[in-house]
């Protein structure tokens, strides 16, 4: 396997620390945001709710409520569930399994893209007894693994399209009809596509327009960057409808060194204040928040979004975000590199 994060001083199965922070500890940072979009209006709503213990940007705070299991996994290859990533479906299709699917995927091999789902967005969440339903052997190739699931509902189509990764150099974009099922995979995007990278990776899909870009979708992702100073930095494209026609541009939307860091991973595209905001997990354990204009034209380090409390053990990451019952709610992971969890927390 490609190691997300090769140069990182912290090796698999060590604890993470305050000062440093791990692949998977990026990955997580930023997936956390990931879910924004969780009940169809969650990035809106997100952006017009109570600004209590407000962050950069007047965004608010979260405190942990539970994890989002109650009980161990059946499928759990490798101990470690990261980059959740939740969906209303109540609104999209009929017969769903819960109101709420989760997304999520343990990273290292074999990985799997998995479900779960729930009634309410605070969980908690039953298991889907399928799991994976996304392996690592894919209609075209067998890969080391595959993870990093995020989700997007496209109404055009109406089909929910899967973005995940495999291996860390392609991401790939699959299909459905019932947010279970995923056929259709191809890929979207490699480091042949971006100078100067030898990671493309971590990405994610939001509906988003950039003036003059002819496009309906952007995508956020991290690559890993010959170009110095800092090596993982936040890269994007677009497309007319997320499917195919993608574009990148070859050079970074954010990069580490406007926060003092080395790796910043795991993007997330928030909205608020008549602009848009980029959320992600910096090797310090932290996320971070950087406004980067609505048509990414722009590039101003807000500081930090969000911190880790004891219970996190160091580390949050990933994080997706959602409103249920007018609440706003956050899931993220949580813990140290290959002992993570997906916990929820709720907005204070």
């Amino acid at each position: 396997m490609v190691h997300p994060y090769p140069k990182s001083p912290y090796q698999p199965g060590q604890p993470e620390r305050a000062g440093g922070l791990s692949r998977r500890g990026l990955l997580r940072g930023a997936a956390l945001l990931g879910t924004a979009t969780a009940t169809g209006g969650a990035l809106g709503a997100l952006a017009q709710a109570p600004a209590a213990l407000a962050g950069p940007a007047g965004f608010p705070s979260y405190r942990y409520v539970r994890d989002a299991f109650d009980r161990p996994l059946v499928y759990n290859p490798t101990g470690e569930t990261i980059f959740p990533c939740v969906r209303g479906v109540y609104d999209k299709i009929s017969g769903a399994r819960g109101r709420y699917y989760l997304y999520y995927a343990p990273h290292d091999p074999p990985g799997g893209i998995c479900l779960a789902y729930a009634d309410r967005l605070e969980g908690p969440y039953t298991e889907h007894p399928g799991n994976p339903i996304v392996d690592r052997v894919l209609p075209t190739t067998t890969v080391s693994h595959v993870s990093s699931p995020h989700v997007v509902w496209n109404a055009s189509s109406r089909e929910f399209f899967l973005y995940f990764h495999g291996e860390n150099t392609t991401t790939r974009v699959a299909r459905s009809t019932d947010g279970i099922t995923f056929t259709n995979e191809t890929p979207i995007l490699s480091t042949n596509l971006v100078p100067n990278t030898t990671e493309t990776s971590y990405a994610r899909v939001f509906e988003h327009r950039v003036a003059g870009r002819n496009n309906k979708y952007v995508m956020l992702f991290m690559g890993a960057h010959t170009v110095r100073p800092g090596t993982r930095k936040i890269f994007w494209g677009w497309s007319p409808n997320g499917w195919d026609q993608w574009q990148f541009a070859p050079n970074p939307l954010v990069s580490p060194s406007g926060d003092g860091l080395t790796d910043i991973s795991a993007p997330h595209l928030l909205t608020r204040n008549g602009t848009a905001y980029v959320v992600y997990h910096g090797n310090s354990g932290r996320m971070y928040l950087t406004e980067v204009g609505n048509d990414f034209d722009r590039e101003v380090h807000l500081g930090v979004f969000h911190t880790p409390i004891a219970s996190d053990n160091g580390r949050t990451a990933s994080p997706s975000f959602g409103t249920d019952g007018g609440v706003s709610y956050m899931i993220y992971e949580a813990g140290p590199r290959l002992d993570a969890r997906i916990c929820v927390a709720r907005q204070v």
